[in-house]
């Protein structure tokens, strides 16, 4: 039982080292506000999206031409050559023609390509909500594992200091060699959960480093009650109007209504207009050179415009649903985002109050082991419960600042 002490004494040296390492990283980092800007400039899909923005942009600027597509250029050279006759009868024909817009199909056009880039500026900010959503669960996923560290660190501390006393009262015959062996599994049990939520709070802290491209962890702490409070947006209805899932189905049906629109415009294929000239060389020919017009007017077909009505009429019926689908979301989640926060407020000032209560319970557990006034088993089970209440409650409170944030966020506001 003598090296029992040397080795408590290495253990918690080896246990120490990751855990001063873990308080360096702990110091106050950003706001989430920071934290979600370093994240967006780091998203992929931003520059995705961005990209498709432009693109649908220079559509509508392209739908403003004069004509419905670039000139066509036609040419023919014929002679008596192959014949064999070979008289010197050659002619040269060449021509250009530009396809016309159908009426009021250029400015359908422009319509589809603008009613896409608004719809691509609604998906930006979709894709804001989405990120800060997920840095937000990010962020308190690696918080909630820091505290476990830090309540594991605390229980280890604590059967360790108990372990040691054991020891000491085993080698003075004041206590069971059971009872020591008991103390030095709790410690040995402690020390494994320490390493198990050393490993989770790397984890943890290497995703997000991931995503926000720093090694940092934002501060979350800040953010409560009082900014709930001041949101903008309190009404239902006005939260789910102010929505980007709600404004981009609805920038969906507006942009499928533009399509329908211009399906209906592109009752037939465009016709072309151009010009051509005839240069020929005959012989005895009082002419040699002419100069015309061509036009080219394809007549509609049903074979060709119906599956053209076809998928417009189920482009808007697909948008119409998503954006109902949308709404019943929006309203369902808005619902669960509240709940959450009266939930989360109750449970933190509940796990509070019984966290306080359950240390006190445990020092005096420990104290009454101490004057031989109950038993170690009880004492340990006593250190174990406050721990575990103990990590309850940091997660709680942790859980009532995201869902205070969530909130924040469903009314349209990155704190």
């Amino acid at each position: 039982m003598n090296r029992a002490i040397p080795s408590i004494v290495s253990i918690a040296m080896a246990c120490a080292l990751p855990w001063m390492a873990l308080a360096q990283d702990a110091r106050p980092g950003p706001s989430f506000h920071e934290a979600v800007g370093m994240a967006w400039a780091i998203d992929p899909v931003r520059t995705e999206l961005q990209v498709g923005h432009h693109s649908a942009r220079a559509r509508a600027s392209a739908a403003g031409s004069w004509f419905a597509g670039g000139p066509t250029l036609s040419g023919e050279y014929m002679d008596d050559h192959m014949l064999g006759s070979n008289e010197g009868y050659t002619t040269y024909q060449g021509g250009v023609s530009v396809p016309l817009w159908l009426p009021g199909q250029g400015s359908a056009t422009k319509q589809v390509a603008s009613a896409e880039a608004a719809s691509i500026d609604e998906q930006l900010n979709v894709e804001h909500m989405a990120l800060s959503i997920r840095v937000l669960d990010a962020a308190a996923a690696a918080l909630i594992a820091r505290s476990r560290v830090d309540v594991a660190r605390t229980l280890y501390d604590a059967t360790a200091r108990m372990a040691a006393s054991a020891t000491r009262a085993v080698q003075g015959g004041e206590l069971a060699a059971t009872d020591g062996q008991v103390a030095q599994a709790a410690m040995e049990n402690a020390r494994n959960e320490l390493a198990l939520a050393q490993e989770e709070a790397e984890n943890a802290t290497a995703a997000l480093d991931v995503l926000l491209g720093h090694p940092v962890v934002p501060d979350l702490a800040r953010y409560g009650e009082g900014d709930v409070t001041h949101a903008r947006f309190i009404a239902p209805r006005d939260m789910e109007d102010n929505d980007p899932r709600i404004k981009v189905a609805h920038r969906n049906v507006e942009a499928a209504e533009a399509n329908m629109k211009l399906a209906r415009r592109s009752f037939m294929p465009n016709p072309e207009i151009g010009v051509d000239a005839i240069h020929e060389k005959q012989y005895g020919s009082p002419w040699d050179d002419r100069v015309g017009l061509n036009f080219s007017i394809p007549l509609p077909s049903e074979v060709r415009n119906t599956p053209i009505m076809s998928e417009a009429h189920n482009r808007l019926a697909t948008a119409t649903s998503q954006e109902t689908q949308a709404r019943r979301m929006v309203h369902l989640e808005l619902i669960r985002v509240r709940e959450r926060l009266i939930t989360a407020t109750t449970a933190r000032q509940a796990t509070r109050s019984a966290a306080e209560s359950m240390e006190k319970r445990a020092a005096a557990q420990e104290h009454a082991w101490r004057a031989g006034e109950a038993s170690l088993d009880t004492a340990l089970a006593a250190r174990q419960a406050a721990a575990n209440t103990r990590l309850a409650s940091a997660r709680a409170e942790v859980e009532w600042h995201v869902a205070s944030i969530r909130m924040l966020i469903a009314t349209g506001i990155v704190p």
